[in-house]
């Protein structure tokens, strides 16, 4: 490859736009949610099912429950993207985007697979 048709590529790869996110995966028997946000939304629910099929999701329950009731049963959303690209803490801007969510949603206990926050003493 010359050095002029790098350069381009480069320059192309540069403009991609990035979206962040928040994502809901839903267990349609039990109504159960999980929602995460992650910095790449790209492919997200393609490598969420990796993991879950092979069985090293993080999440035990949600795993467990996609074990016991297979893919059929759940259903992936994005519930809400934002561009990356000029984001300079992503950390704190993907806990600024889905503390809302979690405020609304509640995926906690029967509601859902995420832990419940922390009560700060």
């Amino acid at each position: 490859m010359d050095k002029k048709s790098r350069k381009e590529l480069l320059e192309e790869y540069k403009q991609l736009k990035t979206y962040m996110g928040v994502i809901q995966i839903k267990n349609n028997a039990s109504g159960k949610i999980y929602v995460a946000a992650y910095p790449n939304l790209k492919n997200k629910w393609l490598t969420i099912q990796g993991q879950l099929v092979s069985g090293t999701h993080a999440n035990f329950y949600l795993q467990k429950d996609w074990k016991e009731l297979g893919p059929e049963a759940f259903t992936y959303d994005v519930l809400e993207e934002k561009e990356a690209n000029e984001v300079t803490d992503m950390r704190w801007e993907l806990k600024q985007i889905i503390k809302p969510w979690l405020e609304k949603l509640q995926p906690y206990g029967d509601r859902g697979y995420n832990k419940p926050p922390r009560k700060d003493i």
